[in-house]
């Protein structure tokens, strides 16, 4: 697939949110990270509300607002690059009205999470796939968003085959986290869908899952450092293994210093900030509540991880 023209190919950012001390959305902040990003050649989407957006401290209000000012951001329609926005909702009439509300802000597409109960109780076949037929009625484009093999909200490749079959349904955000299994995945999406995108989240082996399969990544890596994602998932999809381990030279590193030898978290996500605001890239590393900031030892220990791959610090 070539990643330069499919609409649904190539890198989408997970953003960040940014906060003033008091905890409200600081959109000024936020507005200049979006343009900052939405300025990088090859970005293909911004992906606001997500997991690296902390959408899950976000009131619905405020995801609305979020997803304006990306909208915004990114220039009017038909503008370069997407806007898609998170929606994470226990029942499926909750979802359709997040959807709307998205849509009204501006999105060109949703990223369309499992139902949070579902990682406790479990669900039905019919149940998962309905979901998904269910949040279509809103008339928006949907990223699946599909989560770690291990748990109860990961969809079988036998939903996941019946779930591309739903028109709106244009792109799978892959998290399955199960390498034994990703290009066989893959391979029967594509050939049951060939229109819809599979889409890497694997920030920790970004690497690995693109040179075996793949048609892009949306990473919150790509909110973080995106000249430098968008040049290894490029040289990945490319088949360039040398260009792809030159890059993957400094991502590594990267890595190891926000994810820790581990997946994609809270925990991730708050280094990301501080690293960034570290670098004098975001106006601060203020986290929404119930988390806390990080400890200064934690902050010392970015600061070293940034300098070692000759990174600016300047706080």
């Amino acid at each position: 697939m070539d990643e330069h023209n499919h609409p649904w190919a190539g890198v989408f950012a997970a953003t960040l949110c940014c906060f003033h001390p008091d905890q409200s959305v600081d959109e000024a902040g936020l507005e200049a990270y979006f343009r900052e990003l939405a300025a990088v050649r090859g970005l293909r989407g911004l992906v606001c509300n997500g997991h690296t957006g902390e959408i899950m401290s976000l009131r619905p209000a405020e995801r609305a607002q979020v997803t304006r000012v990306a909208a915004r951001s990114a220039g009017p329609s038909p503008r370069k690059i997407k806007v898609v926005s998170g929606v994470s909702a226990e029942g499926s009439a909750e979802a359709v009205d997040h959807a709307l509300a998205a849509k009204e802000a501006g999105a060109d597409a949703i990223l369309l999470m499992p139902p949070h109960h579902w990682l406790r109780f479990g669900r039905s076949s019919r149940t998962a796939v309905g979901f998904f037929a269910d949040v279509a009625a809103a008339g928006i484009p949907i990223c699946v968003h599909q989560y770690p093999a291990w748990c109860k909200a990961s969809y079988s490749l036998a939903e996941m085959l019946e779930i591309v079959k739903i028109p709106q349904v244009v792109t799978i955000k892959m998290g399955t986290r199960d390498m034994a299994r990703w290009l066989w995945d893959y391979e029967q999406l594509k050939a049951a869908a060939p229109h819809v995108t599979i889409i890497t989240c694997h920030d920790e082996y970004l690497m690995p899952t693109l040179l075996e399969a793949g048609d892009g990544a949306l990473v919150g890596f790509a909110g973080f450092a995106p000249g430098l994602i968008i040049e290894l998932v490029h040289a990945c999809l490319a088949g360039d293994l040398a260009r792809a381990k030159k890059a993957h030279r400094t991502v590594a590193p990267l890595a190891r210093m926000i994810y820790n030898f581990g997946e994609p978290g809270c925990g991730a996500h708050q280094r990301m900030k501080a690293a960034r605001w570290i670098m004098g890239r975001f106006p601060s590393y203020t986290m929404r509540r119930p988390l806390r900031d990080l400890e200064a030892a934690d902050l010392e220990k970015i600061r070293r991880g940034l300098r070692e791959i000759s990174y600016p610090v300047v706080k």
